[in-house]
């Protein structure tokens, strides 16, 4: 059972989706500082917050904080936009990898093809027995 174990975390499956967990997740924190200390700012100075998260409508008891909610629409945004990147230069490199190069013919493909074009061209020449013939044909008739 750990030899199983081992050999399925040893997949280059499971590594890589590890990574991509770890990267993912460091990527997440730069993102949400992104939002917080670069971008809202400059939405707040628009708005006339410097802190969108603030940003609080109350209805009677009821607090709608949209200012948090932008900070996720924002982060959300941004980080789809990355891996939206990121899947299109995989796919991009995935496709060039993968266009077939034309095969080059093997020797008894390339000799099939020259005996099918000297039979064509025998074909397409009239028989020395035809031609003797038409030739006597036409000297008797004259």
């Amino acid at each position: 059972m750990l030899k199983e174990f081992k050999e399925f975390i040893a997949r280059g499956n499971v590594m890589d989706m590890a990574v991509g967990i770890i990267v993912g997740s460091a990527f997440t924190t730069i993102v949400k500082d992104l939002v917080a200390y670069l971008i809202n700012p400059l939405i707040g100075l628009f708005v006339g917050k410097i802190d969108l998260s603030n940003i609080v409508f109350t209805i009677g008891a009821a607090q709608f904080k949209v200012g948090s909610f932008l900070n996720a629409v924002i982060n959300f945004l941004i980080i789809s936009f990355v891996v939206f990147l990121l899947v299109k230069g995989v796919n991009r490199f995935r496709t060039k990898k993968e266009e077939p190069k034309e095969a080059k013919p093997s020797a008894e493909v390339q000799y099939l093809k020259e005996i099918a074009e000297t039979l064509k061209q025998q074909q397409d020449q009239p028989s020395p027995v035809a031609v003797k013939s038409q030739a006597t044909s036409t000297t008797k008739s004259e």
